[in-house]
């Protein structure tokens, strides 16, 4: 089977990993700026240096194949405090970036909110204070206005993950452990402040399209005769996927989901959250007009029934089995014999993303158009001075084995529109700094150097072909 004509082959960036350029130009100061000075391991500067150094990679792209690119704007570019004053060089850099993106053929999906709230809209609640939804909107309003050039926008990317890893793993400042109050209670609020952007942008009457990209982690019972796990199951996938899947594709919460969430919180003594009826009719509008979404997949997770106190240790550093998670009320992550794991504990499963898919197209009819926003896989990689390229078969097999998950998907009724391989170019890590490296061009971040790696060369014969080649690839003229 082949790809549609029309199918988008792209990658992912991320601002705050790849522009660097973190005090250029009037740029405001977000959460992670006083958090990682504070940390003291390592910060986004340069990072990839996409700020000066984005015509190269977009030429890159353009060689290589790619007609798609996922990039966001980073919102205290242009409201560098979060609302109030414009800075015009932000605005400006955005503009020529579109222009170039134009000029190479290569269409931006342009995200508006990639977890990096300015430092005052942070300071100020984040996401748990509702004014704070106010200034997003705003802000979007006037992104709409002022970049009509952009057709395809996504309003926040990963609301799960932001909500989890702030107030449950403790991986995102503020850093709080296993507050499943303020995780329920900033995801409802995330699906909210999506649901008026979408319904803001549509009451515009603008030409494009709007989506919201999940990262889904598509969970089974460990053991799927046991009755236990399977509960265990149903209840992290409540915290990871269903509340968002029901909240902004569903555009409301059904009474299942409403009981596993609420058992949650009574199993750790937290308040139950706040849900309007003006809050559901707005996630219903918004649900009602979505143009399409996004699904970043990368692993599974296996769960088994566990009673004990929560528990979690975060895989920053590549060392294999280093990682916990437990959690109260939730269950005990896994490993599912005959599953192969990365260096960070993350499960090779691409059936899960051809179930997570399925899963979709069956239960929320009305999504007609999904990507594929971000997989991949990272590796520790390093250039040695007599090499050209990197050998990545590793993720050559990988996104290999993923492609065919979503043809298999294809074939079965689901509509997907394109790939964005996470990473286009090697970049920051949010808890990994830069030795977890997922890029087709390996970046050399003394120099800022480029180097297509095997896989860059992998990528451009599947967008050229329409087809998933085979794991091996003949490098003929090596860059």
């Amino acid at each position: 089977m082949k790809f549609p004509n029309d199918f988008l082959f792209g990658g992912a960036t991320a601002a705050y990993q790849v522009e660097g350029a973190t005090k250029a130009d009037g740029k405001g100061r977000v959460l992670w700026d006083g958090y990682l000075e504070k940390q003291g391991r390592f910060n986004a500067d340069p990072a990839s240096d996409f700020y000066h150094r984005y015509p190269e990679d977009l030429a890159l792209s353009k060689q290589f194949g790619l007609n798609a690119i996922r990039v966001s704007i980073a919102w205290s570019r242009i409201f560098p405090k979060g609302y109030g004053a414009i800075e015009q060089r932000g605005v400006d850099y955005y503009h020529k970036l579109f222009a170039e993106c134009a000029k190479d053929g290569i269409e931006p999906f342009v995200t508006l909110h990639h977890f990096d709230s300015p430092e005052n809209i942070y300071e100020d609640g984040d996401w748990l204070n509702p004014a704070n939804i106010d200034h997003f909107v705003d802000y979007a309003k006037f992104c709409f206005k002022e970049f009509p050039e952009v057709k395809y926008w996504i309003t926040i990317n990963e609301p799960t993950s932001s909500a989890v890893q702030q107030y449950v793993t403790g991986t995102f400042p503020p850093n709080e452990k296993y507050n499943f109050h303020k995780t329920f209670q900033a995801e409802h609020n995330l699906n909210l402040a999506h649901a008026r952007v979408v319904n803001a942008y549509k009451a515009m009457h603008l030409a494009g399209q709007i989506g919201i990209v999940h990262a889904l982690q598509t969970v089974y019972p460990l053991d799927p005769a046991s009755a236990g796990d399977q509960h265990a199951a149903d209840l992290q996938d409540t915290l990871d996927n269903r509340v968002f899947l029901d909240g902004t594709l569903a555009g409301h919460y059904p009474d299942e989901t409403l009981q596993l969430m609420r058992e949650i919180l009574v199993a750790n003594r937290q308040a139950d959250i706040q849900i309007s009826n003006a809050d559901e009719a707005e996630l219903q509008e918004a649900a009602d007009q979505l143009d399409f979404v996004g699904v970043n997949y990368y692993f599974s997770k296996f769960m088994k029934a566990y009673n004990g106190p929560s528990e979690t240790v975060h895989n920053g550093t590549g060392k294999k089995g280093s990682s916990i998670s437990r959690l109260q009320g939730i269950g005990e992550s896994g490993l599912r014999p005959g599953v192969p794991v990365t260096d960070w504990d993350w499960p090779i499963y691409p059936k899960g993303l051809y179930d997570q898919l399925m899963r979709i197209h069956q239960n929320y009819p009305n999504i007609k158009n999904l990507y594929i926003t971000e997989n991949g896989l990272g590796l520790k990689e390093s250039l040695s001075p007599d090499q050209h390229t990197i050998q990545d078969d590793k993720r050559i097999d990988y996104i290999q084995q993923h492609m065919n998950a979503i043809l298999q998907a294809m074939q079965d009724g689901v509509n997907v529109k394109g790939y964005f391989i996470w990473s286009l170019q090697d970049q920051f890590s949010w808890t990994n700094g830069y030795n977890k490296r997922y890029g087709l061009f390996y970046v050399d971040f003394d120099t800022q150097k480029r180097y297509p790696k095997k896989s860059a060369y992998w990528f451009k014969e599947m967008a050229e072909t329409h087809t998933v080649p085979a794991a091996d690839v003949t490098i003929a003229n090596p860059l």
